[in-house]
């Protein structure tokens, strides 16, 4: 076996598991009234069919109702009403040969009052927390009694459902580690002061619990192994805190995380992006392991199999959390037994999964349309019992190559033509940018597996109408894209060449100026990236947006890595301000910005203005093929939302005739994940 540490099963307490990969708590945000409902359990279900080992789910699952789940609807454990549903999960999972475990917590400070029953947030000493903007009020000795109880009755509501364990978190600065930690506890009584004294709390809590489930259920704890902060607990500290859990003979095993998460700079580490190295943390899980004998799990950016039996052989933690990797891949674990490496569509750490549940979205993976809608959206695309037909697809950004590999899947004749030389469209800019290398990552799957499934690849063949009809199609998919939307304002002087697209910088078109003058008007990754990557080669930049802040619309997860870049390089960010127009003035551009408030004009004299503007849709050739076409080009959205085949499937079409379907930006601008979800959805149908 090319994997024997991954593959090795192991018991922690009576539990034993087949294989030492895991998929660690997160928040889904697919709970429905705190409850685990069909996609909830569907979601999971998929990683039990391909192989893993053990799921954690519900992360931040709330023991308690003055912990209040906010945006990221996560499950509530504290009323029985949660036992029928927790139980259906677990028999799911068992079905399977998968194990089942929840995570249960109190937050603490770590939320807002606003949320269901607007209630007065606790934590040890009143300390506000920043991410999450949580004012909280002096925790009580009868508030910690409760929440005591609380933690006990939820731990007997998951053994009564018969989940498999239960781990409580005291990472992410909940509330036991709020306790813990020195820069949260100023407390002056039992509960303060003193490492013992800021322990009593969670060992309260853990001796609650072990006296609930008894000795033979598994009960961990989540902790982090260190919190980055000069006044918070360091290593070391985590270190003496995990013997002292060990000694207590209350847990199980550890789960550990790499930093604190209650600033945003601190936040990205938890959940690391591309732009941190592969398993940034696995040292610090690996310095609580040398401290104790409890089996040690960890999780943060582990991606691929060679990376995950590693760290096993070099004994670093006894089970690897793979649990982005899981949302990119359900079948990973499947595809690793089975030799089938290549076929494994790899996280590249784009976080849009994460950022999305910083936002209160429902956890989405920016290139697997399918995971969480395991309902009526497939993972593995099943042939057609219809007749094969032949698929014309044009354009092979990630709409394109979507459609292609699931029409070819479904046993269809496919053609793709793309007028590049190389797959992956708007990717492939992106992935210019600094540290984003790896979203290139993306387009390597779709590459490959086009290849293996055998695609009629055509690159370097721009296709018009004649030959596409040359093709004698019976479907055509446009996948066509977009184009750098700069000739919004005239004023703003690109079609005269005195303003520059960032795609001009990005492909290399146009070299970077020495005083460069970025206008984002999208704020998206796309701009922030453009800035980087200029200031990274010399530039001097500043970058001006109309929104409330540079990279708006860039997730909790992502921004501090590009604030952290354009910071240390001294790009000037300047939000609040529209760009008005653009001249030439001699060799220089002059840009003129509008405030948006005050109306006021400013001016900016720089060698090079680059604009940000998101795209506008290529639709020529759909305009060109649409009254060609047997369904005059239409897509029956009641149909496509229901996730059920076009009517236009059905009919029966004369020789020489054609549907007709447009996917992605060629329609209008939408991202990765929209483009592939449009693919999917469509074409799983053919």
């Amino acid at each position: 076996m090319r994997y024997p540490n991954l593959f090795a099963p192991i018991t922690l307490n009576k539990l034993t598991i087949r294989n030492r990969i895991i998929s660690t708590a997160h928040a889904e945000v697919y709970a429905e009234n705190g409850l685990p409902g069909e996609r909830y359990i569907r979601y999971y279900e998929e990683k039990a069919k391909g192989g893993l080992g053990l799921a954690i789910c519900g992360g931040s699952s709330s023991v308690s109702q003055d912990s209040p789940q906010g945006w990221w609807k996560s499950v509530d454990l504290s009323h029985d009403r949660v036992i029928e549903p927790l139980a259906r999960l677990a028999a799911t999972m068992h079905k399977h040969g998968a194990k089942i475990m929840i995570q249960a917590t109190h937050m603490g400070r770590r939320s807002n009052y606003h949320g269901e029953h607007w209630p007065h947030l606790v934590t040890p000493s009143g300390v506000r927390e920043p991410v999450h903007r949580g004012n909280a009020k002096v925790i009580e000795p009868h508030e910690m009694a409760r929440i005591v109880r609380d933690f006990a009755a939820a731990a007997r509501r998951v053994k009564q459902a018969g989940m498999d364990g239960i781990e409580i978190s005291a990472a992410h600065q909940h509330l036991i580690d709020q306790f813990w930690s020195p820069r949260t506890n100023k407390r002056t009584d039992a509960y303060g002061g003193s490492l013992e004294n800021r322990m009593r709390f969670g060992m309260e809590v853990l001796a609650a619990v072990r006296a609930e489930v008894g000795p033979d259920f598994c009960v961990g704890m989540r902790m982090c192994g260190d919190e980055f902060h000069e006044d918070g607990l360091s290593h070391d500290m985590l270190k003496e805190i995990a013997q002292e859990l060990e000694k207590s003979g209350l847990i199980d095993f550890l789960s550990v995380i790499g930093s604190g998460a209650d600033t945003h700079n601190t936040l990205v580490n938890c959940m690391p992006p591309m732009a941190l190295p592969p398993e940034p943390f696995v040292h610090l899980a690996n310095g609580i392991k040398s401290a104790v004998s409890l089996p040690v799990m960890h999780a943060q950016s582990i991606r691929d199999p060679v990376q995950a039996e590693r760290i096993l052989a070099a004994g670093m933690c006894d089970l690897v959390g793979m649990t982005r990797a899981h949302i990119a891949d359900p079948h990973l674990v499947m595809k690793i037994r089975d030799g089938r490496e290549d076929q494994i569509k790899q996280c590249v750490g784009a976080n849009y999964c994460i950022d999305r549940q910083y936002n209160g979205l429902d956890v989405l993976c920016v290139q697997n349309a399918a995971t969480s809608r395991e309902e009526h959206m497939p993972h593995l695309v099943e042939k057609t019992a219809g007749r094969v037909r032949k698929v014309v697809v044009v354009g092979a950004g990630p709409a394109g190559l979507e459609a292609a590999r699931v029409a070819r899947e479904r046993g269809h004749e496919v053609v793709l033509f793309e007028k590049n030389a190389e797959v992956g469209g708007q990717i492939m800019l992106a992935a210019k940018a600094p540290q984003r290398e790896q979203m290139a990552g993306i387009v390597r799957w779709f590459d490959m597996e086009t290849k293996r499934l055998g695609v009629d690849r055509r690159l370097g063949v721009a296709a018009d109408a004649a030959a596409i009809l040359a093709e004698r199609p019976d479907i055509v998919v446009l996948a066509t894209g977009g184009s750098s939307h700069t000739g919004q304002v005239a004023r703003w002087g690109a079609a005269e060449g005195i303003s520059v697209s960032s795609w001009d910088i990005l492909s290399g078109r146009v070299a970077p100026g020495k005083t460069v003058l970025v206008y984002d008007g999208v704020s998206t990754q796309a701009g922030a990236g453009v800035a980087d990557f200029l200031a990274s080669r010399g530039s001097l930049v500043e970058i001006v947006t109309p929104d409330v802040k540079v990279a708006d619309d860039v997730g909790g997860t992502t921004f501090p890595i590009f604030y952290r870049r354009m910071y240390a390089q001294g790009v000037v960010m300047t939000p609040n301000y529209w760009l008005d127009s653009v001249h030439r003035e001699g060799d220089k551009c002059i840009a003129v910005l509008r405030n948006e408030y005050t109306e006021e004009l400013e001016e900016r004299e720089v060698d090079q203005v680059v604009i940000e503007n998101g795209i506008v849709p290529n639709e020529g050739l759909y305009w060109e093929l649409k009254e060609r076409s047997a369904n005059l080009g239409e897509t029956d959205i009641e149909t496509l939302y229901a996730a059920k085949p076009q009517p236009s499937l059905a009919q029966a079409l004369n020789p020489g005739q054609f549907l007709l379907f447009r996917v992605g930006d060629c329609i209008s601008m939408h991202n990765i994940h929209g483009a592939i979800y449009d693919a999917l959805r469509l074409c799983k149908d053919f």
